[in-house]
């Protein structure tokens, strides 16, 4: 079969969920086909990495060690793929690379331009995408809405590759908003006839309208769009409005998307979503509730946690269980909230603030028996708390706080103090590790060997690893080379577990990542004790 080629754009406003929709076409079309997604950012960062959390959401890693968009956290969970880095683009990245080619002398002595040159180096890179990973359809993103001037280049390529690849072979997904403005209960269709005519304007024809709404959209809204559109009413499909992201494919399915994007790309798809459709009606039917506390200095923007709070929905899924979030800002303090929880997670994140507000709620979780899950900083946190409280070492410290600690039972990397510039330099993407038999990690994961995701520049200083274990702190999973440790446990706790690692990146509705599981396990064991 020649490849394919679905471009999915945006107009309107921001924020309407362009990745989650784009992410939802490929997990209909996985079914039958590989797909591979690629995303196209505006912004002039090489990576998301050294963006800050609340401005920009999740950095999202992968197993090469990219730092990505956190639209590519919902890629890998609905497509069942993993990503690579080359997938992610960035005008930031595009203008480097062109820098680089210009100084080789690539281009001959010729007066290097944003047309021709940037916009055929971006078609040339999704045709080499496609090429290098084989895949059978190629999804791709253009991030921002149809008119910011961030994306232009990105447009121009996608119409440049309309016309190298052939319109029989490339489909184009609009995505937009109908409002129903408060007092007029109306479904309102100029705001997509606008956004529609602006993508006209750059030269590109909608195939498939989706229109985000809060109620399905009524026939009379849906021709008139498709009217503007020179389309079919069954091309409009209404982007309704979910309480769970995971029904987004079937709401597609159950519109007939996969069919339109058959015809028009004269393809054969066959869609088995039994086993998707299985774990949401799980979830729905559940009726015991646990509630689990974040602990984390990003809480004002719940996006800074994505993944986290992803795999939690997965658990949900899986076990049967409803679980609900409480966040709890650590600048702030915390222990108060602490009785309305059912099991703490305490997230990464860098730098001072907060840091005693988490060691406090670790110290209260480890003391009094509730499931605590430490996430990177948090396993460094929770080693802090266990030096300083059980093993007498008074004034433990992370140097990454406090560079003249008296016991610096957290220090930064050795390969780490050289390095000067901080974008892509932590120690990212996948590493394994050697799990401890009959540690409760090793039954969470039923393997001696296991890897995750990283993306940290400091470590559990080697110094004090005989000290920890002595007084009970169980060094459940260490580096191949025996220097670092990635996970950590106590024996004496209904579930006290904390990794190096983000497990959260890996886990997907299909297979919630293993240690999530056994802590709402262990929540609601204990739930079920009281």
């Amino acid at each position: 079969m020649q490849r394919k080629y679905i471009v999915v754009t945006g107009g309107v406003l921001s924020g309407l969920g362009k990745g989650i929709a784009m992410a939802s076409m490929g997990n209909i079309l996985s079914s039958s086909y590989k797909v591979v997604p690629i995303k196209c950012d505006g912004y002039l960062n090489v990576d998301p990495g050294t963006m800050n959390p609340i401005e920009h959401g999740e950095v999202f890693v992968l197993d090469d060690g990219g730092e990505v968009d956190m639209d590519f956290g919902h890629y890998e969970r609905f497509l069942g793929v993993s990503c690579k880095f080359d997938w992610n683009l960035t005008m930031g990245r595009v203008f480097d690379e062109i820098r680089k080619k210009e100084r080789r002398g690539d281009y001959l002595g010729k007066t290097v331009q944003m047309i021709p040159h940037v916009s055929n180096f971006i078609k040339e890179h999704i045709l080499k995408v496609g090429r290098e990973s084989e895949a059978d359809v190629v999804l791709v993103e253009i991030g921002g809405t149809i008119g910011d001037i961030e994306n232009e280049l990105y447009l121009d390529a996608v119409r440049s590759l309309a016309r190298k690849v052939g319109r029989d072979d490339i489909l184009f997904v609009h995505l937009t908003y109908v409002p129903i403005p408060h007092g007029v209960d109306e479904q309102k269709s100029k705001p997509t006839q606008q956004s529609v005519n602006l993508l006209r304007h750059r030269g590109l024809e909608p195939d498939i309208v989706i229109a985000r709404c809060s109620e399905m959209l009524t026939d009379k809204i849906r021709r008139k769009i498709a009217k503007f559109g020179n389309l079919d009413a069954e091309n409009i499909i209404t982007g309704i409005d979910v309480d769970d992201v995971y029904k987004i494919p079937l709401s597609f399915e159950e519109q007939g998307l996969s069919q339109l994007v058959a015809r028009r790309l004269n393809m054969s798809i066959s869609v088995d979503l039994s086993e998707w459709r299985a774990l949401i009606k799980k979830k729905e039917e559940a009726t015991e509730e646990i509630v689990v506390g974040i602990a984390g200095k990003y809480t004002s923007l719940e996006d800074s946690y994505a993944s986290i709070v992803e795999a939690l929905k997965h658990c949900e899924a899986n076990l049967g269980v409803r679980v609900g979030i409480k966040w709890i800002d650590t600048e702030k303090g915390g222990l108060d909230v602490l009785d309305e929880v059912d099991g703490v997670i305490v997230p990464g994140g860098f730098g001072s603030r907060g840091t005693e507000g988490k060691i406090d709620i670790i110290s209260y979780c480890r003391k009094n028996d509730i499931p605590f899950l430490g996430l990177c900083y948090g396993l460094q946190m929770a080693v802090i708390e266990f030096a300083r409280n059980v093993c007498g070492l008074k004034g433990a410290n992370t140097t990454e706080v406090d560079k003249g600690c008296v016991h610096p039972v957290i220090d930064i990397l050795e390969e780490q103090k050289g390095v000067k510039d901080k974008g892509g330099t932590m120690r990212l993407g996948a590493h394994r590790a050697f799990i401890k038999e009959g540690s409760k990690v090793f039954d969470l994961y039923g393997s001696d060997e296991v890897s995750e995701r990283h993306r940290h520049r400091f470590e559990v200083n080697p110094a004090y690893h005989e000290a920890l274990e002595g007084k009970g702190l169980v060094l459940s999973g260490i580096s191949p080379d025996g220097k670092l440790v990635e996970f950590i446990e106590l024996n004496d706790h209904p579930y006290f577990v904390a990794t190096q690692a983000h497990p959260e990146l890996k886990s997907s509705l299909l297979a919630p990542a293993p240690l999530f599981e056994g802590f709402v396990k262990a929540m609601v064991g204990q739930k079920d004790r009281e």
